[in-house]
């Protein structure tokens, strides 16, 4: 029993001293298994350059100028709606001729089209059918006279004769005038009608094709043809900007096809209902078109505002043009040069050789006079 009692208690001192063992080395293991502590490592700012000689590059400070405040939005050419005139053919029938299509220029009475006609055949038939009942009336008109003066026809007959000749007239010169309404000439009969243009300008809208009906005064019209001698810019403006539009001031018009041109218009409608869903009010600019607008063009517009605003004013040469982005080259420590994405504006009037830069930039700061040459020089 004695000897019982001994190994029982061995055996639970030998599993103490592994569980103790256990103990001690586990820290040891943890610590071995651990991550290694993370190594920060700086990038080099790829904005900041260096370059040999520094000093040939000049620099010059960005000054400050006041300026008219400024809004510019999106647009697009319209026709002016009330230079766009339809085509209208006054008979019904079928095409058998078009002589002018859509997008061609065309002058006022050029012919655009020609329409065979049942209309016409019956002016004609009703034009005959009067010219014979006149001279049927005039006959009788001039027999009853030659009667009257012998006493042979009383007066009332004279006078229905009369009138008899008289409605005959009438209806003969209706008939004339219907036919010359729609071409033709009474004289020379033709079951077609030529439809001219009214007007000189571009057809910006076809509805007709070759063997294609028309009808007389109907819709669609055949053909329309607007004058785009005057034009419309339609541009969306937010109605937080609204108070920058004013009616009837004057607007800078450039279009995406003609960057370097400046085009001015007047604005001649603030649109009274605002879009619910973006919060838009249409504008509506007129602008004389020289030759250059096509309908449907993108715009960008340009409303001066009455408030003044200081920009920054730096020489054109200072500002790098690359990639439909704007750079300037800032001076910074240790002869190093820091190239910075402005955006710049307009060359100023009064001196070509200055330009605006509407962000980006703060008066004083200092660039490099000839942008252009040390990014050649970096390019090397």
């Amino acid at each position: 029993m004695k000897s019982k009692n001994v190994g029982i208690l061995f055996l639970l001192t030998l599993i103490l001293l592994l569980l103790s063992l256990d103990g001690c080395s586990r820290p040891q293991d943890e610590a071995a298994e651990a991550p290694p502590s993370a190594q920060v490592v700086t990038a080099p700012d790829a904005s900041l350059l260096t370059v040999d000689h520094p000093e040939q590059y000049p620099l010059v400070s960005a000054s400050a100028r006041p300026s008219a405040s400024e809004l510019v939005v999106t647009g697009a050419v319209n026709p002016d709606v009330s230079r766009n005139v339809p085509v209208i053919s006054l008979a019904s029938g079928r095409v058998v001729g078009i002589y002018a299509r859509l997008g061609d220029t065309v002058q006022k009475g050029q012919l655009l089209l020609k329409v065979r006609s049942d209309d016409v055949a019956g002016g004609f038939s009703d034009y005959r059918k009067a010219v014979a009942d006149e001279a049927l009336a005039r006959a009788q008109l001039d027999r009853t006279k030659d009667l009257y003066q012998w006493g042979a026809m009383a007066k009332a007959d004279l006078e229905v004769a009369q009138d008899a000749e008289d409605k005959a007239k009438v209806d003969l010169e209706t008939m004339s005038e219907h036919l010359r309404l729609l071409g033709n000439d009474p004289d020379k009969p033709n079951f077609t009608v030529d439809i001219h243009a009214p007007v000189s300008g571009v057809i910006t809208d076809q509805q007709v094709t070759e063997s294609a009906p028309v009808q007389a005064y109907g819709t669609p019209n055949p053909m329309t043809i607007s004058d785009l001698s005057h034009v419309w810019v339609i541009c969306d403006v937010y109605e937080n900007d609204l108070a920058s539009v004013v009616l009837g001031e004057t607007t800078d018009i450039r279009l995406n096809a003609y960057p370097g041109r400046v085009f001015k218009g007047t604005i001649s409608n603030i649109g009274a209902i605002l879009d619910p869903s973006i919060r838009t009010a249409k504008v509506r600019i007129e602008v004389v078109n020289p030759g250059l607008m096509r309908i449907g063009m993108f715009v960008s517009a340009t409303f001066h505002g009455q408030t003044t605003e200081m920009h920054t004013i730096l020489p054109a040469s200072a500002i790098l043009h690359m990639h439909d982005r704007d750079f300037v080259y800032l001076a910074a420590p240790d002869h190093k040069f820091r190239r910075l994405e402005v955006v710049s504006g307009e060359l100023l009037q009064g001196n070509l050789s200055l330009q605006e830069v509407k962000s980006g930039l703060q008066p004083g700061q200092q660039v490099v006079s000839n942008a252009l040459v040390l990014n050649h020089a970096l390019a090397q």
